[in-house]
């Protein structure tokens, strides 16, 4: 499986950008996708990750403001993000996980967002 992200960049404080993410190769039917961050000096975690029957799990830090969705006839995940912060700033990564306890386990190269104050 290829994880193929796009949509990151330089945005001003209060801006939107909007992630994208394709998945190619292989098709689950029972998977989850997601977005994770890492910003420089942490530790990778978890921004939101919606299943393929529609659950969603969201961070604490971007509830209200981040919304995920994801298109199943491109296999796409989206992350729209709005009202970001300088702490939003990251390397963005895509995620697929599949197969029995998600042992299938997809990273995209990561997508740069950057928020400046």
């Amino acid at each position: 499986v290829q994880l193929q992200a796009s949509g990151g960049g330089l945005v001003q404080s209060g801006g939107s950008l909007r992630l994208s993410c394709v998945a190619s190769g292989s098709r689950f039917s029972k998977d989850v996708m997601g977005w994770y961050r890492q910003a420089p000096g942490k530790e990778r975690e978890l921004v939101a990750r919606i299943m393929s029957d529609g659950t969603i799990t969201s961070a604490d830090a971007v509830k209200g403001r981040f919304t995920i969705s994801r298109d199943d006839a491109k296999y796409e995940v989206i992350l729209q993000m709005n009202n970001l912060t300088p702490e939003d700033t990251a390397v963005y990564y895509c995620n697929l996980k599949a197969g029995i306890l998600w042992h299938l386990d997809y990273w995209g190269k990561g997508t740069l967002v950057t928020v400046s104050s």
